[in-house]
């Protein structure tokens, strides 16, 4: 079954500024060679469940090793027989309003 699961993770007991937190768990999730979606608040991965939750346990297990607190949230949805959901998804929105969405400033 495929799953895409978003998920956040982060310490709370080191500040504000937990970009080198972050980075640790994207070279994690890099090297996994899943599919994924880097956001400004979070990160969607697309695989097998299994596949996603064991990198998942991957960056808790790294940031556990110099945080004494964690906070991760995660929402999946999982459908058989459907892959490439992480842009098909999109994809179809963009086309149904013939443009595409990202915008940054």
């Amino acid at each position: 079954m495929s799953v895409l699961l978003e998920f956040s993770m982060s310490p709370m007991d080191k500040g504000e500024s937990l970009s080198k937190y972050v980075a640790r768990s994207l070279d994690i999730i890099d090297e996994s060679g899943l599919s994924y979606q880097f956001t400004p608040m979070g990160t969607i991965l697309e695989g097998e469940f299994d596949e996603v939750m064991a990198v998942v346990k991957q960056c808790y297990d790294r940031m556990s090793e110099d945080c004494n607190r964690i906070a991760c949230y995660m929402k999946m949805d999982a459908r058989k027989g459907k892959d490439g959901r992480l842009s098909k998804k999109t994809d179809k929105v963009e086309s149904l309003l013939d443009k595409k969405l990202v915008k940054s400033s």
